[in-house]
């Protein structure tokens, strides 16, 4: 009798993953947890059972530019499926940005959008990706647009209707700058009571959207500005926009993302003149925690389906999950993975309360250094726990109609768009150094365990402690070196205050665990602990030159 493999399958988004359970009942009032769960339970069915299928259609048929109509005008259009309309069409019902700014539960309201984001996220074909930039375009028109960017484009961002809802694209990026935008070349020409951009964007996401948001230097200045564009006039053509070609991408194969020529492309400027790197810092903010959740939202779908083919398939006369080895590598993903989440969520409660204007100067602190070290961390686990995913599969996981091999390829954007790793080191350096973050992140780590009062968990805080001691050494130290050495080992200290950080929270969230007669978040925390937090030493020119060694092996001197 022929033998064919039962697939992996997955069910309920929100009713599966009992570790946003817990961390949402910990983090909301037992009130709004009452409210919002049963919508979070009705869209984790629908994630599955309307939105999956539709992701899959959107990925077999990416989307096509169609340069010419049939007798040559230039229309650039840019053709996409049905399903890739009806993911929009269900962002907006679901209000997956409306929520965070409707805020109808205070604070708690950026924790509520997260949690539909993280759901949404896994089954949208990278449609979070649009949703992103409007998120960040809608932050920014709130606290810098005109009245009459409030009155259209805020109005139409936030919309809950899919036949006004808008998204945003946001282009930075161009040949000459790429992640530094200092090397933004576009200019900006006055004319009238308006701006028009000329110059190449390299790399456009969402270029299908109603609007973007782009940095340009005004004519005869050094610095950058930040400008509101809309891409298309009231008879719907593309204004003075060519789309040069669509990008061929190694995933995020149903986003489109294209190469522009800006030829006089209307534009109004947002914010002061010379501000725009300022301006758009508040954008960043929000993508990069979109980022984030979007890091997390793969490894739990990939982690549920690897788990639920590890029940169902038989190798070596047992059930893989039987298989000690298989066991151990699948804990250890899942306790990176809510290392992970228990991060992008805590950044999510800070950010609602910055927005609402209650958080401590200590919270405002730890979140200007948090969201550069949430991005990167995520990411950086999401590509290798998708890796893992992928192997656990042997070779199924490498065939591409099992749907398997586009957790890969998409979750290896999310190490590179919105700054690449070395990129977001750095900036978290900057806020280091430039901005005073360090005393304030670290205090927050401080008196979170502080309140940590169970007696199986103190060992737990003391290891916390010597990492603390052995960062405020680095720290002290940073001060004999040269800005050089320090930017050398900068992703060695993000990835060590990551990781520090990380395990403040699992101890936080273990201890409300055994509070409530919940193990699972104890045994977590007491998994991660057995790494070592922190392993860095600053080297300099020495160190420098061995890199430099190494990596002229084989070259021709």
């Amino acid at each position: 009798m022929d033998f064919y493999q039962v697939p992996p399958s997955i069910g309920n988004q929100y009713s599966e993953d009992h570790v946003l359970q817990a961390i949402l009942k910990r983090q909301l009032p037992e009130k709004v947890f009452k409210e919002i769960e049963p919508e979070l339970k009705r869209f984790g069915e629908r994630v599955i059972t309307e939105l999956e299928p539709l992701a899959q259609e959107a990925e077999a048929n990416p989307p096509v530019h169609v340069p010419y109509d049939p007798w040559g005008k230039r229309i650039d259009h840019i053709k996409v499926t049905k399903a890739w309309d009806r993911l929009h069409e269900i962002a907006s019902e679901e209000g997956i940005v409306a929520t965070g700014y409707e805020r109808k539960n205070g604070e708690y309201s950026r924790l509520h959008q997260f949690a539909k984001l993280y759901l949404y996220h896994p089954s949208s074909a990278i449609y979070s990706c649009p949703l992103a930039m409007t998120d960040g375009a809608a932050r920014v028109i709130e606290l810098y647009g005109s009245p009459e960017m409030k009155k259209k484009a805020y109005v139409n961002l936030l919309s809950r209707d899919p036949k006004t809802f808008w998204t945003s694209g946001q282009w930075m990026t161009e040949r000459t700058g790429g992640s530094d935008v200092s090397g933004t070349s576009t200019v900006a020409k006055k004319v009238g009571d308006h701006y028009e951009l000329h110059g190449v964007k390299w790399f456009t996401s969402a270029t299908t959207s109603q609007m973007a948001m782009t940095l340009a230097r005004i004519e005869g200045e050094e610095k950058l500005s930040m400008f509101y564009v809309e891409l298309r006039n009231a008879q719907g053509e593309l204004q003075n926009i060519r789309i040069n070609r669509l990008k061929d991408k190694l995933g995020t194969k149903a986003l489109p993302t294209a190469e522009l020529t800006l030829d006089g492309t209307p534009a109004l400027l947002v914010g002061e003149p010379g501000k725009g790197v300022k301006t758009i810092a508040t954008l960043f903010n929000i993508t990069r925690l979109y980022n984030a959740c979007c890091s997390v939202g793969y490894m739990h779908r990939g982690i549920s389906l690897s788990l639920d083919y590890a029940k169902k398939r038989k190798a070596f006369g047992k059930m893989i999950i039987d298989h000690g080895l298989h066991l151990e590598t699948m804990a250890d993903l899942q306790v990176r993975f809510e290392a992970c989440l228990q991060m992008t969520f805590h950044a999510a409660v800070l950010l609602g309360k910055e927005e609402m204007g209650k958080t401590t100067e200590i919270e405002s602190g730890t979140l200007r250094l948090l969201i550069p070290l949430v991005k990167l961390f995520t990411a950086k686990e999401g590509v290798a726990i998708s890796s893992e995913v992928i192997e656990s599969f042997g070779g199924a996981g490498y065939v591409e109609d099992t749907g398997l091999p586009q957790l890969l390829r998409n979750a290896q954007v999310l190490s590179i768009w919105e700054g690449t790793t070395n990129v977001l080191s750095l900036d978290a350096l900057r806020a280091i150094k430039k901005e005073n973050a360090a005393p304030a992140f670290l205090k927050d780590i401080e008196l979170r365990l502080g309140n940590v009062k169970h007696p199986e968990l103190q060992g737990m805080k003391e290891k916390v402690m010597k990492a603390l001691g052995h960062i405020q050494k680095v720290f002290a130290d940073a001060s004999k070196l040269t800005e050089e050495d320090l930017n050398t080992k900068a992703r060695s200290l993000a990835m060590g205050l990551s990781r520090t950080y990380n395990a403040s929270l699992m101890i936080e969230h273990a201890e409300w665990g055994l509070k409530n007669n919940d193990q699972s978040g104890f045994v977590s925390a007491k998994r991660w602990m057995e790494q070592e937090l922190v392993h860095l030493e600053i080297a300099g020119e020495e160190r420098r030159k061995e890199s430099q060694t190494i990596l002229r092996t084989g070259t021709v001197q």
